[in-house]
Parts: C-alpha cells; sequence; structure tokens
C-alpha cells in the first residue's frame, strides 16, 4: 500500500469576533478562540491529529511541540492528511 500527502482545503466553522485569532491554513483565512493549541485546531477543523505533518510559521512542527504550541494572530500553517492508494 503506497500513502500519498494530500493538501486539505480547510476553512473554519467559527465566526470571526473580537475574541477570535486570525490565522491562515493552507492559503485560506481561518479564526480560532484565543489559547487554542494546535491538537484542538486539528480538532476544530475536523482533522485527526495523528494523520496529519503540519508546517507551522515556514518550519515542520515536530509533534511533540503540538501541545505546547497555541496559535497566535497571524500564523501560518500548512495541514497536509495522509491517504492510502495505489
Amino acid at each position: 500500500m503506497a500513502f500519498q500527502l494530500k493538501k486539505e482545503p480547510i476553512m473554519s466553522n467559527l465566526s470571526p469576533s473580537q475574541d477570535s485569532i486570525h490565522l491562515q491554513v493552507n492559503g485560506d483565512a481561518a479564526v480560532c478562540p484565543p489559547k487554542t493549541n494546535l491538537p484542538a485546531l486539528l480538532r476544530q477543523l475536523g482533522l485527526n491529529p495523528r494523520l496529519v505533518a503540519v508546517e507551522y510559521n515556514g518550519e515542520i512542527l515536530h509533534r511533540q511541540f503540538w501541545d505546547q504550541t497555541q496559535m497566535q494572530e497571524g500564523d501560518r500553517l500548512e495541514i497536509v492528511t495522509i491517504v492510502g492508494g495505489g
């Protein structure tokens, strides 16, 4: 079984407000609540954190740092998912 990386188009379900962090995720605008860490953001976006790789502000972010990485205004994320195929 071969695996591919698939870049997902992602939009947040939250409406922007004064208490929102504005991000760019895979080139699209997104928002999240303040103090949202990376795993919580991935779940909010409907993604399984075990099946994605994340580039955070231009750097691949190792999983050991995900829990302590809180989203900040203007962050840029590129998220790719692993999909099976042949």
